[in-house]
């Protein structure tokens, strides 16, 4: 173990073009996990992640569920040594936008940045892991290490509890690690301990067989479009975004010190955040108040509004129907099925013969930010990237972490390597060498302080 780290620094630089060969072909198959067309492409990106698995020695196979694959790979050292579980997931979002500079599946390498779907969320960093893991496993860093690299993670994970229930005489851990998640800025290394959950609803307003003319029906006629408008803004004020449905903020944890101090220490800018992002203005610009809002606080946001004409100029009609998407966000202590169920009666209130229908729900997680994991991956991520992190939450969701917390009841940790600018669901998604390198040297360093973990 003395000698453990004198070959990674040759060991990284050797293995780029390795690296970035593999992530190609990653990247190359379109794993769109919401696109039942892409069903074909999710199993060959399966195989193809099972076989990268197996060039890096490690025992892999494609386990069916009820639903798309997941990739398990295993690099065992001897039985009596800790067992680590690495989550990613090789399914990806769609890439339709007409912003894309280039083929979104066609990986191009640009000035040290790989471009392309599924670049940075999340194949990059789970390949990243991997040769970590594949160094730490030549160098005899006592850790039996076990990759799960799920397919369906973009659309809410519905099949990974039950492959976690199916297979869990198998995935026996002492300690699982998740690296899907942002830093806040690149150089400002972020450890997240908590996630938000969300629930999300299609609201739907039928007044008729089929689009009139607003000279003939104009006036009678009810207009869904500005009803279902005029429900949403009863729901949210806009210019605040705080949400107006009574009851909503009824069971939300305050923040403690700790998480505060924690927020204020994390070096959040808020002119970085809107260039990162490409947001032209905000709702306010105190740092805190931002972290707080996208961290610790619930939201309810309105993704959009159908019905009615959307082609060019403008078609007189009167809308026969109007539906608007929306989800909520949560954070401790809320139920995504009270939130469901306030949003109901409050639409059952404002706009009676409205149908709200519920679509997907995942739970919120909070960890530690304390403790000999979180002491962990701060000696890892200062040893990879030379400045201790920022203990942060993440607004988003991933649903296996709730899961694997629940099944597999040992401590969880998340060690991501996306930047804001790496786009993250956007236009020009990409990934680069830079977090790719320091990444491995700090997978490496944290296997090693894991292992010593009783």
């Amino acid at each position: 173990m003395a000698d453990t780290f004198a070959d990674l620094d040759r060991y990284v630089n050797d293995n780029r073009a390795r690296f970035e060969a593999d992530l190609k072909q990653l990247v190359e198959i379109p794993t769109v996990s919401m696109d039942p067309d892409h069903k074909p492409d999710i199993r060959r990106g399966a195989d193809a992640a099972a076989s990268v698995l197996r060039a890096c020695g490690a025992d892999a196979r494609v386990v069916q569920t009820a639903g798309n694959p997941v990739v398990i790979g295993e690099l065992k050292t001897d039985p009596r040594h800790p067992w680590l579980t690495v989550y990613n997931h090789m399914d990806v979002q769609p890439a339709d936008e007409p912003e894309w500079k280039s083929e979104p599946f066609k990986m191009q390498i640009r000035d040290g940045k790989y471009v392309g779907r599924g670049s940075t969320d999340d194949k990059g960093p789970g390949l990243t892991a991997l040769y970590a893991a594949r160094y730490a496993h030549q160098h005899g860093v006592p850790l039996n290490i076990r990759f799960l690299w799920e397919l369906e993670e973009e659309i809410g994970s519905p099949s990974f509890e039950g492959m976690v229930k199916s297979e869990l005489a198998k995935l026996k851990s002492n300690s699982v690690l998740v690296s899907d998640t942002i830093w806040i800025a690149k150089g400002r290394p972020a450890v997240p301990y908590g996630l938000r959950g969300v629930q999300g609803v299609t609201i739907r307003l039928t007044t008729g067989a089929k689009n009139t003319h607003s000279g003939l029906t104009g006036g009678p006629a009810r207009n869904p479009v500005a009803e279902i408008a005029g429900l949403v803004a009863r729901m949210l004020d806009t210019k605040t975004g705080k949400v107006k449905i009574p009851g909503f903020y009824e069971d939300v944890r305050p923040l403690g010190k700790k998480e505060r101090d924690s927020f204020a220490a994390a070096g959040f800018n808020t002119a970085r955040y809107k260039a990162a992002h490409e947001l032209t203005s905000l709702r306010f610009d105190d740092p805190i108040e931002i972290m707080k809002r996208i961290w610790a606080l619930p939201t309810l946001e309105v993704h959009g509004i159908s019905g009615g004409y959307h082609g060019p100029g403008v078609k007189t009609v009167v809308p026969a129907w109007a539906e608007a998407k929306i989800s909520c966000r949560l954070v401790p202590d809320m139920k995504a099925a009270k939130v469901l169920q306030l949003i109901r009666a409050f639409t059952r209130k404002h706009l009676p013969d409205a149908k709200v229908t519920a679509e997907h729900h995942l739970d919120w997680f909070l960890g530690e930010i304390s403790g000999p994991h979180a002491a962990a991956a701060t000696t890892a991520l200062r040893f990879g990237f030379g400045r201790a992190p920022a203990f942060t939450r993440e607004g988003g969701s991933i649903g296996a972490v709730v899961t694997m917390v629940r099944y597999l009841k040992c401590p969880l940790v998340m060690i991501g390597l996306s930047l804001p600018e790496h786009g993250y669901h956007a236009p020009n998604e990409n990934y680069d060498w830079g977090q790719a390198s320091g990444g491995m040297k700090t997978f490496v360093k944290y296997f090693s302080e894991v292992s010593k973990i009783a």
